[in-house]
């Protein structure tokens, strides 16, 4: 079985040319890698696997 989670992206930053994210799941707040999203922005929510977010989703949809 896999699990992804949604979360909010709070801040961007670019490691050893690796760009990478903070993301906040509900108070708990993680590293991520952003390779597969490369247009993604701080405030959009995301959803999260292994570390990976793999794909982009709307404030509701993440809420729900």
């Amino acid at each position: 079985m896999c699990l992804a989670v949604p979360g909010q992206i709070i801040d961007i930053r670019d490691e050893q040319g690796t760009r990478m994210a903070t993301i906040d799941f509900d108070g708990i707040r993680k590293d991520i890698c952003l390779a597969y999203l490369p247009d993604i922005a701080i405030g959009d929510y995301a959803i999260v696997h292994v570390g990976f977010a793999i794909a982009r989703v709307d404030e509701a949809s993440a809420l729900e």
